[in-house]
């Protein structure tokens, strides 16, 4: 704590009194104006802050205003503890540390040319931004570097989809086609490329999707992107539509084992999105109890319980983003206020006539550089605000993952439903057919041969409800798993950012309150004499 000399009292109307200060005032006055003539800490540099999530950004106010000065010269006053809370890891280190790879980026975003067969005007050259994806597996020493586009993602995300039904996936980057037209093109890459590389170590840190096949070739496979590309939804119901006569005239009656374990509304059997939506509105708005409905309790409260957490932690969402505003207000109107005061402190000594004045005017500018440092601490405790609570930010991404795998669980059992409602269906026209053929003496043999195809088509149906069935019962098990999985890294989470996030409080508190204790220690003479005066 620096020490400091009582100001002496100086009586009302004195010009020059107190000679013995003169001195002393003089020497002050001139350090100052020599400071002041080529020092001004709103242009001093500042280092780097780390770079802010989307979620809680920072205004564009904030970059306009030119950084205080450093905290160098008072480092040795700080609190001893004030680094450790400052470089502490976020909440995502923990899943990080258990992530299948030890390093995952993606930089460099280059223009290409798309192949001549693509493009529509003849004489032009489409082009497409690919980005370059490093890579490096934990426990091996070989750096991976391949070059991808995004399509190549989007088929990433498709092939996740359907190998992990069941499991919460981290959503992929949307494509954003609005925002590429209305945003600068170097803006509008640069938030794509971290959107990209923030999506691959969500899914390394993934305990099924990290070890996966998928993944390794999309990270480790040199060329072009080897995975097969999903056909797009417009030729998907196209191929459903050529089927549909077929289906409708009995030639191809039920979908194969290896189709129904994927959800009908890809669009290659519009027969089946037909029968499973009316199996839906059967149930849901004719009150029909379906052969089989969910009857894991455990599964549904849980499932309740997360809609209520989502509702909880949206609403702290909000409130974290109006507290990061409130506070980057705070550390810039602080910073207005010592630019303010050490503009007026320059004109009162520019201006001073007498030793009082200059005194005085020392005083204020201690006030105007305890200001300015203030409202730097104040910005650099918004940078670790907003590193803390973003974690409420990607719990709320999270939740995308859990309604997806949760519907692909409604998809299956609505898909076992409708092929048991077809096999209720089936034998119960088989009972009417053995019954009118019954009726006629020797047989009808027409009836009895469709009897045969019905039969053909139940034990066809059966072979699809039982793959069905597997289906379903392995991502009720992912489900299961994935909850749990939820509950452990949501609890120590949580429990990171708080700790975090009032350790990063109470630390830069402290050393605001210590730079304002440092100006009212060397200020303190104004008060005895106040008392003085008073008695």
């Amino acid at each position: 704590m620096m020490s400091s000399t009582a100001l002496p009292e100086l009586a009302a109307g004195d010009g020059d009194g107190y000679m013995t200060l003169s001195l002393a005032a003089a020497t002050t006055a001139s350090e100052y104006a020599s400071v002041a003539s080529t020092f001004d800490p709103l242009l001093s540099a500042s280092p780097a802050s780390p770079p802010t999530h989307a979620a809680f950004s920072l205004s564009p106010a904030s970059s306009s205003f030119v950084d205080p000065p450093s905290y160098a010269d008072v480092a040795a006053s700080s609190s001893p503890h004030y680094a450790s809370g400052s470089s502490s890891a976020s909440p995502r280190s923990t899943r990080a540390a258990g992530s299948e790879y030890a390093f995952i980026a993606v930089s460099d975003p280059a223009p290409e040319a798309e192949p001549a067969a693509t493009s529509l005007v003849p004489g032009s050259t489409p082009t497409y931004i690919s980005y370059l994806v490093t890579s490096v597996r934990r426990g091996e020493q070989r750096r991976h570097a391949v070059r991808r586009r995004f399509r190549d993602f989007v088929t990433l995300a498709d092939r996740l989809a359907e190998a992990f039904r069941g499991h919460f996936v981290p959503p992929r980057p949307d494509k954003n086609t609005v925002e590429s037209q209305v945003m600068q093109r170097d803006e509008f890459v640069a938030q794509r490329r971290a959107a990209l590389e923030r999506y691959l170590c969500r899914l390394s840190e993934h305990p099924a999707i990290g070890p996966s096949d998928e993944l390794r070739i999309f990270l480790q496979a040199e060329g072009k992107m080897p995975l097969p590309s999903s056909t797009d939804v417009a030729s998907r119901m196209l191929d459903g539509a050529a089927r549909l006569p077929r289906q409708l005239l009995g030639e191809e009656t039920v979908s194969a084992p290896h189709d129904v374990v994927q959800p009908a509304k890809g669009g290659r059997d519009l027969l089946r999105i037909f029968k499973e939506l009316k199996q839906s509105l059967v149930s849901d708005w004719a009150g029909v109890k379906p052969p089989v409905v969910e009857e894991d309790m455990e599964f549904l409260e849980k499932k309740q319980k997360l809609q209520d957490w989502e509702q909880q932690l949206t609403s702290a969402s909000q409130q974290a983003e109006a507290l990061v505003k409130a506070q980057q207000d705070m550390g810039e109107t602080m910073g207005t206020l010592g630019l303010a005061l050490i503009k007026l402190t320059k004109f009162e000594t520019e201006e001073a006539m007498y030793g009082s004045q200059r005194i005085r005017a020392a005083d204020s500018k201690r006030i105007a550089t305890a200001a300015v440092k203030a409202s730097r601490a104040c910005r650099d405790l918004n940078t670790q605000t907003v590193k803390y609570l973003d974690t409420l930010h990607e719990h709320l991404g999270i939740m995308l993952s859990v309604h997806t795998a949760f519907n692909d669980r409604a998809s299956a059992l609505l898909t076992v439903q409708t092929l048991m409602s077809d096999l209720a269906s089936l034998q119960s026209r088989i009972e009417k057919l053995e019954a009118a053929a019954s009726k006629i003496f020797g047989g009808d043999r027409s009836r009895l041969r469709k009897v045969e195809e019905l039969r053909e088509t139940i034990r066809a149906t059966e072979d699809a409800k039982c793959s069905a069935l597997r289906e379903y019962e392995r991502i009720k098990e992912n489900n299961r798993s994935e909850l749990r999985r939820l509950d452990r890294e949501r609890k120590v989470e949580m429990l990171e950012m708080l700790k975090g996030y009032v350790k990063s409080q109470a630390v830069y508190a402290e050393k605001i309150v210590e730079g304002w204790e440092i100006v009212e220690e060397e200020t303190s003479g104004y008060a005895r004499r106040a008392d003085n005066l008073a008695w």
